[in-house]
């Protein structure tokens, strides 16, 4: 199964380690680091144009990727629920 994130962008549900809200998330000095680390490896993509309220945390065979999503983490959590 897939998770929709936003805009054209989905994710193996099977890969998706964590969903976060953003705005919760980032108020924690160790969040931010690990977004800042993330960001400069290259590991962040945007699924959207707009302000990102969530960001997923996905990783496949060893590698980490973080997806920032404009949707909210209720929104994803019932999304991933849908069978």
């Amino acid at each position: 199964m897939y998770l929709h994130i936003g805009q054209d962008a989905v994710l193996p549900d099977g890969d998706v380690v964590g969903v976060f809200d953003a705005d919760n998330a980032s108020a924690s000095r160790i969040t931010r680091e690990f977004l800042a680390r993330a960001e400069k490896a290259g590991e962040v993509e945007n699924a959207g144009q707009d302000l990102p309220r969530s960001f997923v945390v996905c990783a496949r065979g060893g590698k980490q990727r973080v997806c920032l999503s404009q949707l909210g983490t209720a929104t994803l959590k019932s999304r991933s629920e849908i069978v």
